[in-house]
């Protein structure tokens, strides 16, 4: 039992998920798809379209937009970032990485063993 819970401590602290935004519903799928066939992520949630109002290069955009929920790991974290930067459409891609504070420990040691960067 004592490491069972360890490993959920573990998997916890392990646990990603990353934010980022696409403009269109085709990109954002094949974006996720290629994340989870490189094992940089185990899932990718698309949610939209939402709307992003923000700043870009001194003009205000009200665009709509598809945000995607990348579920990876701590050691998978910079070789995802590498890989938005090279397959991404935009030319200043959204990644903002947020740390997973619990969850269910089944669900966050199958993401540990599917987002492992093909390790």
């Amino acid at each position: 039992m004592l490491q069972s819970g360890a490993q959920t401590e573990s998997s916890m602290a392990n646990a990603r998920i990353v934010l980022t935004t696409v403009g269109q519903r085709e990109a954002a799928e094949k974006l996720a798809g290629q994340l989870v066939e490189r094992r940089l992520a185990a899932c990718v949630n698309i949610i939209g379209p939402i709307r992003s109002i923000y700043r870009w290069k001194e003009k205000i955009d009200n665009e709509a937009e598809f945000l995607l929920l990348i579920k990876t790991t701590a050691e998978s974290v910079s070789r995802l970032q590498s890989a938005l930067k090279a397959l991404h459409p935009y030319e200043l891609p959204e990644c903002v990485v947020l740390n997973v504070e619990g969850g269910s420990e089944e669900y966050l040691a199958w993401v540990a063993a599917e987002a492992s960067g093909g390790e």
